[in-house]
């Protein structure tokens, strides 16, 4: 599935072309932050802004003070067994069928249970897993060897056709993965563990995407058994993961037991079963700091301060695509690229990074960061130091242009509507732009709308009519900014301003097509370049994926692998 996704305590979440529950709940990045290996301490980090200080800087600032947010990939290693670990999740999975609809809630238990043809690492990159390898003998031909050695948890062998069928099944239309397959032409069997596929012209994704869940391979016979009742509770799972699910009470709990004849021997996971449940953040908050549960990837950063107090908890943040940003409507108030120019430059995003989200985001200068910087991660660092247009704080200099560009516009400047939900992250960042546009001589104002209204906004074009800008946080679950940066290109569903470039259009294409990574990350550098000169989207804060969990607990990754990787099978206690 492409990408968009606003998290479930803000919002809906938002893809390049529009997924099931969107994903939305977009994700992060950040500039130049220190990675370590350890989990950062952060009853330090109370209130603090992320910014590139030292990395001891993190541990001894004072509340109100700048601080840097150590990133780690994974926790440390585990040694002791789990008889049971209680997991939380901000909402209940729709359904444990992929293919039907999946959110991050889904993601997050299936990644344990459903595997893929590639896997997703802590490190956000990918290797081949079901398959052996993957070989393109010519631009639009690619072959997959296979494993021979996997089995599905009731013990019946991976086929081929298995395979075949599995991806099939993603690819039809009007499936959740369906739009990861527009370039495929073909997939057939080739050999005794081999599957060839032909592409109607190259596919620099592709290959990624099957590292998530268009790569997930099930066990026909089972699934078609189960027919329309699969994914639902009560139902066996059709996967050849480390766990199974061993239960779904629908609106209670759903839990996951070991498979202790799990085919990877070199996985030897020390947690015997999972129960996840679910809860809204006060109720999270309180679970988690009276040791009714034992973890939960937070989606909001507003329970962080509670958690982060309780001696009994280590929080860690992991790297993530994840990014809050103002998206411009059909409206019109924004159709003038000189006025988004002006108020990107008059925003204080270090401010809405300390007050908005308890100073544990990084003003950041584009809808993507470094989460997706999955190859040619110093020409992508590079070439983000060098953006203008997206300061952290203005100065006066740049407010004088912000000036300038409104005075160029002059009397036509229309009155900003800045859509808001009434949460309490949202109501600062439309705050701060009214701030902002009143220092350059624009005037805005906010709609307040409920909850769901809101969330419609992604499918509603009369009531993004009455908006001008859209606050919200994306994340893609590639390791590559060309999942992004089609956002923008002429026509894409997400482009409601109506931006169109037929330069942007022929980069990005190319980029798509561009199967070598240096020559992809160039074009991809320039698509950066024009969709930030042209303030397409206005750039916020970037927000890591965070991990709290009982400190007598290690080993799950913090970035935000964890909707694909197999997390649960590295959880175990420190001693």
């Amino acid at each position: 599935m492409t990408e968009p996704h606003p998290s479930p305590a803000t919002g809906p979440a938002h893809p390049s072309r529009p997924a099931p529950d969107h994903f939305p709940e977009s994700r992060m990045p950040r500039p130049r932050v220190l990675r370590r290996t350890a989990a950062i301490s952060l009853a330090a980090a109370l209130g603090l802004v992320a910014t590139a200080c030292s990395a001891d800087k993190a541990d001894t600032a004072a509340p109100g003070e700048p601080a840097d947010l150590a990133l780690t990939d994974t926790t440390g290693t585990a040694v002791g067994a789990v008889e049971n670990l209680r997991w939380l999740l901000a909402k209940e999975p729709k359904s444990l069928d992929l293919d039907l609809r999946s959110d991050t809630n889904s993601n997050i238990v299936l990644a344990n249970v459903c595997e893929r043809l590639f896997q997703t690492q802590p490190d956000l990159s990918a290797r081949p897993h079901l398959a052996e390898s993957a070989t393109y003998t010519d631009p639009t031909t690619l072959v997959l060897k296979l494993r021979t050695d996997v089995t599905f948890h009731d013990g019946s062998p991976m086929t081929v056709d298995d395979v075949v069928w599995s991806l099939q099944r993603h690819a039809a239309d009007g499936g959740n993965e369906s739009d990861e397959f527009e370039r495929v032409a073909s997939v057939a069997k080739s050999g005794d563990a081999e599957v060839t596929v032909k592409l109607k012209e190259p596919d620099a994704l592709f290959l990624k995407a099957l590292a998530g869940n268009a790569g997930v391979v099930l066990d026909r016979e089972q699934t078609e058994a189960a027919g329309k009742d699969y994914g639902t509770p009560g139902r066996a799972d059709a996967c050849s993961g480390p766990y199974k699910v061993a239960g779904w009470q629908a609106g209670s709990k759903l839990t996951l037991d070991r498979h202790d004849a799990y085919w990877d021997k070199a996985v030897k996971p020390l947690t015997r079963s999972a129960t996840f449940t679910w809860a809204e953040e006060n109720a999270m908050v309180n679970s988690l700091t009276t040791g009714a549960a034992d973890g939960t990837y937070l989606t909001s950063m507003n329970a962080v301060p509670p958690l982060a107090a309780n001696g009994q908890l280590t929080v860690a943040y992991g790297n993530s695509t994840r990014a809050w940003a103002l998206i411009p409507t059909e409206r019109g108030g924004m159709q003038d690229p000189r006025l988004r120019r002006a108020l990107s430059l008059a925003l204080d995003r270090a401010g809405i990074a300390k007050s908005g989200f308890n100073g544990l985001a990084t003003p950041w200068k584009t809808p993507l960061g470094p989460g997706a910087w999955g190859y040619e991660k110093q020409a992508f660092q590079a070439a983000y130091d060098a953006l203008t247009g997206a300061p952290a704080q203005p100065t006066e200099a740049e407010l004088a242009e912000a000036k300038r560009l409104v005075a160029e516009v002059g009397g036509s400047a229309p009155t900003i509507v800045v859509a808001n939900d009434g949460t309490p992250t949202r109501n600062l960042i439309a705050n701060a732009v009214v701030d902002a546009a009143r220092k350059i001589g624009l005037k805005a104002e906010i709609k307040t709308m409920s909850g769901s209204d809101f969330s419609s906004l992604y499918s509603d074009v009369g009531l993004r009519k009455q908006v001008d800008l859209v606050a919200d946080d994306w994340y893609i679950s590639k390791s590559d900014p060309a999942g992004f940066y089609d956002n923008a290109v002429t026509g894409s569903s997400n482009n409601w301003i109506g931006y169109s470039s037929p330069e942007y259009d022929r980069v990005v294409g190319e980029a798509l097509r561009t199967i070598d990574d240096p020559a992809r990350a160039k074009l991809l550098v320039e698509a950066e370049r024009m969709f930030t000169a042209d303030a397409v989207w206005l750039p916020l804060v970037q927000v890591p994926n965070t991990l709290v969990v009982n400190a007598k607990f290690t080993g799950a990754p913090a970035s935000m692998a964890n909707v694909a990787y197999p997390w649960l099978a590295h959880v175990g206690t420190k001693a």
